[in-house]
């Protein structure tokens, strides 16, 4: 079986950082695309960044420039690098096969941007 576990938010202040990290439970994850998505209170989940397995990348806009999604295949986990972070990016992240796959969402980690 398949599972997800998220690490690495906090609360952090604008302009700050921090690494996520997603620890996947399979060796298959070697061969999947993986994306990071978020969800704030009152909205729908959102893919924030995926990538391949063969390591190219997509972004949604309001992260271009800011975020890095990255992976170590050797580990199974995938990471998401936030710098500049600001207060409209405060939600719970949590990593999934991209395009999303149902049954596969862990517990996410809340990320909090604040002053």
């Amino acid at each position: 079986q398949v599972q997800f576990v998220e690490s690495g938010g906090g609360l952090v202040q604008p302009g700050g950082s921090l690494r996520l990290s997603c620890a996947a439970s399979v060796s298959i994850f070697r061969f999947q695309s993986m994306g990071w998505y978020r969800q704030a209170p009152g909205n729908q989940r959102e893919l924030v960044a995926g990538i391949t397995s063969g390591g190219s990348t997509n972004y949604v806009d309001s992260v271009k420039g800011r975020f890095t999604i990255s992976r170590d295949n050797a580990k199974y986990t995938v990471y998401l690098q936030m710098t500049n972070l600001r207060p409209e990016d405060t939600a719970v992240y949590y990593c999934n096969f991209w395009p999303q796959a149902v049954g596969y969402w862990g517990q996410g980690t809340q990320v909090t941007v604040s002053s």
